[in-house]
């Protein structure tokens, strides 16, 4: 089960996201579990597959707004240095970076098994 204490272990800034959340710890508990099922790291991982910039772009600044709101903070910066090499329209092997975004997702996801 998710708890304020393992999302302080994975790094997030729960009392940043708790306060965007006005306190309501069940509510930030359930946003984050809603995270590993947001759609836009497949679009992501999609987009850049497919070298298409601009909805890679799109997705990385979509996921790079909940993870901030959320503050997951590892996943957040990870996610904001994606969409700003894409904001650049940096050409490159985003791959490794979205490999790395996808793991820290996994253990996300294996968070909020528990």
């Amino acid at each position: 089960m998710i708890t304020i204490e393992k999302l302080k272990e994975f790094g997030a800034d729960t009392d940043e996201g708790l306060g965007r959340c006005y306190g309501n710890e069940a509510l930030y508990l359930r946003l984050v579990n809603m995270i590993p099922a947001e759609a836009n790291f497949d679009a992501l991982r999609d987009a850049a597959d497919k070298n298409d910039l601009d909805k890679a772009f799109e997705a990385a600044h979509a996921l790079k707004g909940v993870l901030g709101n959320l503050s997951l903070t590892p996943m957040f910066e990870k996610c904001s240095q994606i969409t700003e090499l894409l904001r650049a329209r940096t050409e490159m092997d985003y791959a490794p970076l979205i490999d790395e975004l996808l793991s820290q997702k996994a253990e996300l996801e294996a968070i909020c098994a528990d």
